[in-house]
């Protein structure tokens, strides 16, 4: 069909079904393109075996048409539903609250569009919530789940495994007595080995009187492994530890009970950015200058924090944006998996690299 003939069979197309007010079909999308109701399909499924040539037909076909997709059909032939539920096990306004969660989110949803998903964000705040996400989670709503903050023996990766439903944890998932979880894939940043590189660093800056402010021992793994990591570089010297929850204000309190106890410290490892955030307060409030008095290394580098203190944070470096868009990849991996036929193949697990960012406070 020549070019002239074949625009204006599009323009005739278009302004019949516009004033008709009808949605464009699959019919009208073969018709145009000049191929088969099969290939169109396999090109909107997003399928590989159309030729380069019959793809641009086809979409160039959708895009003048303004074709879009039946989604109900779309779910019965690819037993997708185009939304990935992200789980986080702990209270919505804490989470929105906390910049780390905030850029791991971010990747997750980049990497989901990227897929043509989207997220689905669900929380699990009080014993009654596990009923209710189990229900929504094996009701068919979403193609799989993204899981984090996970606490030891948490009954998540157990529930996930029942459903048959493809999952990736954000942090290696745990067994009540600290066993890993077998089975399951997870994204994970290097946390006993970004803590020797903080503790090394605050040693060969002279400092012998090293504090840490360790995260909640009963949430994730990452509070257990930071705190391994301390104590790996500390053999012979003393453990000054405190616990907080991951808050600014929790940080702000354990290092004022730090100062009560041990009055002669001479640094802190703080276990997350914004834990430090709130301990670089309490060390203004109690007149100690940083880094002349106490040597101050933060963890995660979160650069809206790290960058923006008072010095600026020494801190170790994760990619947490790259953290969420690996879960989102790990899943769809899983997803892929799950639609291939006796394909038993495992999906690795990841953990992410840390490194030391050297700034004013350490």
């Amino acid at each position: 069909m020549p070019v002239c003939t074949a625009q204006l069979a599009v323009s005739e197309m278009v302004l019949t079904q516009r004033s008709n007010a009808r949605r464009p079909t699959l019919e009208d999308v073969a018709r145009w393109s000049g191929v088969s109701k099969s290939t169109v399909s396999r090109v909107v499924n997003g399928e590989s075996k159309v030729s380069a040539e019959a793809a641009v037909r086809v979409r160039e076909a959708i895009s003048a048409l303004g074709y879009v997709p039946n989604q109900a059909a779309r779910q019965l032939v690819t037993r997708r539903t185009g939304a990935v539920a992200v789980v986080a096990a702990q209270p919505e306004d804490r989470l929105f609250l906390d910049p780390f969660f905030d850029c791991l989110l971010r990747g997750i949803r980049a990497e989901l569009a990227r897929h043509g998903s989207q997220a689905v964000l669900l929380f699990l705040d009080e014993p009654d919530d596990y009923a209710r996400v189990a229900d929504y989670l094996g009701g068919g709503h979403v193609d799989g789940a993204i899981l984090f903050s996970l606490r030891p023996g948490d009954r998540l990766p157990e529930m996930v495994d029942r459903l048959a439903l493809p999952a990736v944890f954000g942090g290696r998932p745990l067994l009540c007595d600290g066993d890993p979880v077998r089975g399951q894939a997870y994204v994970d940043g290097d946390n006993r080995g970004g803590a020797r590189q903080a503790v090394r660093h605050l040693l060969a800056l002279g400092r012998r009187r090293i504090a840490t402010v360790t995260g909640p021992y009963d949430q994730e793994n990452s509070a257990a492994e930071r705190l391994a990591g301390y104590r790996d570089v500390l053999l012979d010297m003393p453990h000054l530890v405190e616990r907080a929850d991951y808050t600014r204000q929790g940080g702000a309190d354990a290092m004022a009970a730090l100062l009560d106890r041990h009055p002669d410290l001479d640094a802190v490892f703080v276990a997350s950015d914004l834990m430090a955030s709130g301990a670089l307060q309490t060390l203004r409030e109690r007149g100690r200058r940083v880094p002349e008095d106490v040597a101050v290394v933060g963890f995660d580098d979160l650069v809206s924090l790290s960058e923006t203190t008072d010095p600026p944070l020494t801190t170790v470096h994760q990619d947490v944006a790259e953290m969420g868009r690996l879960l989102a990849r790990l899943l769809f991996g899983r997803t892929e998996q799950d639609t291939r036929e006796g394909d038993t193949s495992e999906v690795p697990s990841v953990v992410v690299p840390t490194r030391l960012v050297v700034r004013q406070s350490a």
